[in-house]
């Protein structure tokens, strides 16, 4: 997955300055970013503070490395269902 250029602390910069009156094309213009990356910017971290945000993001490492152990876990207990099922 490609990395972002911009730092959580600087995707929130760029949100206040939209709250504090600038216009989002001018946002857009200043910071290099395309007009969908800031509203996907927004949906997804409108109203957050940095500490929310850093927060979220071991939230999400946390939650990934679940999902991968989950699966894990259901594809081992597969193999041995098919194991067994075979044996008899």
């Amino acid at each position: 997955m490609r990395r972002s250029r911009f730092t959580e602390e600087q995707i929130i910069g760029v949100l206040r300055e939209q709250e504090s009156g600038v216009k989002t094309v001018d946002i857009c213009r200043k910071h290099g970013i395309s007009s969908a990356t800031f509203f996907k910017w927004k949906s997804k971290y409108g109203g957050l503070e940095v500490s929310d945000m850093r927060r979220l993001k071991v939230l999400e490492d946390e939650n990934r490395k679940l999902k991968k152990l989950l699966a894990e876990t259901m594809l081992d207990n597969a193999m041995l269902k098919d194991i067994s099922a075979k044996k008899w």
